[in-house]
């Protein structure tokens, strides 16, 4: 999506308008603050667009993924990325605030890791820079595949693709990395929308800069036999995660 900056209405409409390229599909991923652009404008709870994601997983018995800015009713404000199914809605506050651009200061960290799961595929969420942190993503044998969703800027390309093929080597795992396009204020993003196999290998992709939809399967046969024939993950140290 090329998100339009600040008007929740009208990028909703984007959504919808580019899930309806693309019918019958079991999950539908959204950008990173999908509704307002990474613009430190937040909806206030209830959040029109989660009640527009479930809207959407109610009507095609599906699940939609991707990151709100939300006010709750506290006054806090948090980057949660919703993972909303047709009876459900869960979620993962962004736990590493991107402080270069001062998000640290708008928003809440969140501290808990989180694994959902759907159609029988186990999924960590995580946002943006969280991509940076691998020990934060690491497999304990405990999710499928990682679904990252982003407003990370053309001027740092490079890693977002180098990183993103890394953490689905390294952890045996589907990848889904969905990025932004367009520009805001102080940003020009190029996308590099990917869906990666347990080799680090393209199964779809979106054309850079383009507002586009790509389309891929996730096969528990092939990754149950890759993890069985190549069983890195045994070999991996044991770790507790300490949120600070």
């Amino acid at each position: 999506m090329d998100i339009v900056w600040g008007d929740v209405r009208k990028n909703i409409e984007k959504a919808k308008n580019q899930i309806g390229l693309c019918p019958g599909a079991d999950i539908y991923i959204l950008p990173e603050m999908f509704s307002t652009g990474f613009n430190g404008d937040c909806e206030t709870e209830p959040a029109q667009g989660l009640k527009a994601m479930q809207e959407i997983a109610r009507e095609r018995d599906c699940a939609v993924a991707g990151s709100i800015a939300v006010e709750l009713q506290n006054g806090a404000k948090v980057n949660r990325f919703y993972f909303v199914t047709p009876d459900s809605i869960q979620y993962y506050d962004k736990k590493h605030l991107f402080t270069y651009s001062g998000e640290h200061r708008k928003f809440s960290g969140g501290d808990s890791r989180v694994v959902v799961e759907w159609k029988g595929v186990r999924i960590l969420l995580l946002v943006c820079y969280d991509l940076r942190f691998p020990v934060w993503s690491r497999n304990k044998g405990d999710y499928d595949m990682i679904i990252y969703v982003a407003s990370w800027p053309s001027s740092r390309r490079f890693a977002w693709d180098s990183l993103l093929r890394a953490r689905a080597i390294e952890n045996q795992c589907f990848v889904a990395g969905v990025n932004r396009v367009g520009t805001d204020l102080s940003c020009v993003y190029d996308g590099g929308s990917v869906l990666l196999d347990p080799y680090g290998m393209t199964i779809a992709s979106c054309t850079d800069s383009m507002e586009e939809v790509a389309e891929g399967d996730v096969n528990l046969n092939i990754l149950k036999e890759y993890r069985e024939k190549f069983p890195v993950l045994d070999d991996a140290e044991t770790f507790v995660l300490v949120a600070r």
